[in-house]
């Protein structure tokens, strides 16, 4: 594999209406930096945040590549399909979706939807780039539930518990412009359902994998 660093992708602060806010969890302490800006509201999935890279490299959020069968798929799709498309020096960060976690998905557009990519100085793409990229490397995104000015009354803290009958873990506001990584805690806010950490359920990683499907037609 080509020697390329290995960047781990930041902890997301919780909104400070989220209700899956856990001990251990950072909060914002304000919305403010939100405000009179354009955002894009995204689906939170439950699945694993990885990074690929150039060159056939890739990495979970904790660099950790340990071994799990749902990571073959993964590894084999990269190598064949992405990582000669993606330029030096640039990550893409999504969530893999192959095993289920707590939620099941029934009809998935694709097994790894980008939410982030990062180009050589690692800048965060703002989102209409992300977008022509991910479309450019036939990736597709996590879905949209929102684009516009941020209006926390009208629409952020009203958004569904449900989507098309199925659950939703949470959702994930961004501003829709361009940001550098060491901006990201300023950038970047999540709201997590209640009781997605539920103590005594074993990992996911713990035994076979449980799949997800892809919607009726996808391979």
């Amino acid at each position: 594999m080509p020697d390329i660093t290995k960047i781990k992708y930041p902890r997301t602060m919780h909104l400070p209406w989220s209700p899956g806010i856990t001990d251990d969890d950072l909060v914002l302490k304000t919305t403010g930096l939100f405000h009179y800006r354009d955002v894009v509201v995204t689906e939170k999935m439950d699945g694993e945040n990885i990074s690929l890279y150039p060159g056939g490299v890739w990495h979970a959020r904790s660099l950790d590549n340990s071994y799990h069968e749902s990571r073959d798929y993964l590894a084999r799709w990269h190598n064949t399909e992405i990582t000669a498309n993606i330029p030096p020096g640039w990550r893409v960060c999504g969530e893999y979706l192959r095993a289920t976690h707590r939620i099941y998905y029934p009809d998935l557009p694709a097994y790894f939807l980008v939410f982030a990519i990062y180009d050589e100085t690692n800048m965060c793409l703002g989102w209409p780039d992300t977008l022509l990229y991910a479309h450019l490397l036939n990736l597709k995104t996590v879905p949209v539930l929102y684009t516009g000015p941020y209006d926390e009354t009208r629409f952020i803290s009203a958004l569904p518990p449900k989507r098309a009958g199925r659950e939703v873990e949470g959702y994930v506001i961004r501003l829709t412009a361009a940001f550098p990584y060491s901006e990201h805690a300023a950038s970047v806010a999540k709201w997590v359902r209640p009781g997605h950490v539920t103590e005594g359920t074993p990992h996911w990683t713990r035994g076979p994998a449980r799949l997800n499907r892809l919607a009726t037609g996808i391979f």
